[in-house]
């Protein structure tokens, strides 16, 4: 989206309590993280106000979004944090898998525009300076996310909306909650998608023409009938089923999970998936462009408050 002082998602409440938050310990008991007695956290250099990161069960990297204030809405800040964890778990030879949930009610409310508590600076916004930075930023971390070499797990609970995609779409897998929703309501800005088009590809043709036609949700069971999620279980499950999973993945051999990472990869990429990502994402900034010539050089917030009220709506 583009760099406003606003957000690319309906407002949320961020608060939660011990029933609507993936917050337990990898032996499933109710705990405020994820630390097991095999955590090697001495082995991770890694300091963050909003990401937090830890080894589990020795192979099994967890990165949480830690922002349940802000609904774990997305700054460039947290951003940047989120980027350090993919690549601490990366860089780590003993991960085979890699977790990515998040604190509180809302998996994520997507791009956090409002310039509070972020220390990585924005330049104005032009056509030019807008398509650099969210080329950058927004466009390369979802990309790189998804190239990494080892298999990754989303656990998704509440509303997952626009840039909140860009978290989990990049991951092999999805597990959701029984009450996550999955929206991108950003046409009533202006703008027919956000910067990552897996739309057609996780959703199919059709479903992906309502989402974004509409900017109405789809639900859990509908997004695990259409295959864009894995597998749906009780909230309260959420995690301690997602890690069971991963467990069940990192017993596998390292080198042969990379191999069919790579191989399914490789087969949407030849059927047009990165070609198609990267054109869209042109097409996501004609729109930025448009609304700067009817608005007086700025991107358009014209639409801001009708894409809240339909989120709070849906």
């Amino acid at each position: 989206m583009h760099p406003d002082n606003a957000t690319d998602s309906p407002t949320l409440s961020p608060t939660s309590n011990a029933s609507d938050s993936p917050t337990t310990n990898p032996t499933g008991s109710a705990g405020s993280g994820a630390t097991g007695s095999a955590t090697r956290p001495e082995q991770v250099d890694y300091e963050a106000e909003h990401v937090d990161y830890e080894v589990v069960d020795e192979h099994i990297a967890v990165i949480t979004l830690n922002r349940p204030q802000a609904a774990n809405a997305q700054n460039p800040k947290v951003l940047r944090e989120l980027d350090e964890a993919w690549q601490a778990a990366d860089a780590d030879a003993e991960v085979r898998v890699i977790i990515l949930r998040s604190t509180g009610k809302h998996f994520s409310a997507g791009h956090d525009m409002s310039g509070t508590e972020s220390d990585v600076p924005r330049p104005a916004w032009t056509p030019d300076s807008g398509y650099d930075w969210e080329t950058r930023h927004y466009l390369h971390y979802a990309k790189t996310w998804r190239d990494i070499p080892k298999p990754s797990i989303a656990a998704v609970q509440g509303k997952c909306i626009a840039g909140g995609l860009m978290l989990c779409w990049p991951c092999d897998l999805i597990v959701a909650a029984d009450n996550a929703e999955f929206s991108d309501p950003v046409l009533h800005m202006g703008i027919g998608g956000v910067e990552y088009h897996g739309h057609t590809w996780e959703l199919g043709a059709r479903k992906a023409k309502e989402l974004l036609f509409t900017g109405g949700p789809v639900t859990a069971a509908e997004a695990l009938g259409l295959g864009m999620v894995n597998r749906v279980v009780p909230l309260d499950d959420l995690y301690p089923a997602t890690l069971e999973l991963a467990r069940r993945i990192a017993r596998q051999d390292p080198f042969a999970l990379r191999m069919a990472k790579r191989a399914v990869n490789h087969t949407l990429d030849v059927q047009g998936f990165s070609t198609a990502v990267d054109s869209v994402f042109d097409m996501h900034h004609l729109a930025h462009a448009r609304a700067a010539l009817r608005n007086n050089g700025t991107p358009s917030l014209a639409g801001l408050t009708s894409m809240k009220n339909r989120g709070r709506s849906s």
